[in-house]
């Protein structure tokens, strides 16, 4: 049976904060819009701020689905599974705010991943979920799958880039600015880092 929660703390947060993997879900107001649905990784990319505030690290990509989602509506949920130890799936389902890099809460929010070089993963923006409903459920079929470590290919491919030739990056693909509907996207041209 499912349950829910008044605030993330306790056994929950232990169980959110153990998770090598996540998924972010967005859509935009648009009915015939695009649902989009991303796994996020990458160990210390993810923090709890307090009981109702989570925030993780969005990095450079091929797509801003979920900022442009944020940006037009702020509806966000996070997901995590348990593929290890007793089944169990939690949400939370709430408002997102994407702070992006020229953002005066950005340098301050990067302290919070402290495995996290920002040199080196190219961060966009800090997503940032204010949580409105956080439940569990069983998570009987989600399957037992192992974790062996997290891949280096994103820090391989970003750690050469600098903020100049980040934002040539993203000018160059075609939904950073502009989402696959049409909405604004991530701010270009990039600002450089605060950091």
């Amino acid at each position: 049976m499912g349950k829910t929660y008044e605030r993330i703390d306790g056994r929950l947060r232990t169980f959110i904060e153990e998770q090598p993997l996540f998924f972010t879900a967005t859509a935009p107001l648009a009915g015939d819009g695009t649902v989009n649905l991303s796994p996020k990784g990458l160990k210390g990319s993810f923090v709890v701020l307090d009981e109702l505030t989570l925030a993780y690290l969005d990095f450079a990509g091929s797509n801003a689905e979920t900022i442009a989602h944020l940006r037009e509506n702020g509806r966000i949920t996070l997901m995590w599974c348990a593929f290890q130890g007793p089944p169990n799936i939690v949400r939370v389902h709430g408002r997102g705010e994407p702070v992006f890099r020229d953002d005066p809460r950005f340098g301050d929010l990067l302290t919070r991943f402290p495995d996290i070089d920002p040199t080196r993963h190219g961060p966009r923006a800090v997503i940032v979920v204010h949580a409105e409903l956080v439940r569990d459920s069983c998570g009987y079929a989600v399957p037992y799958m192992a974790y062996d470590a997290d891949r280096e290919l994103h820090e391989k491919r970003f750690a050469r880039e600098d903020d100049a030739s980040l934002s040539a990056y993203f000018e160059k693909k075609e939904h950073i600015a502009v989402s696959l509907d049409g909405l604004p996207g991530l701010p270009l041209p990039l600002p450089p880092s605060s950091v």
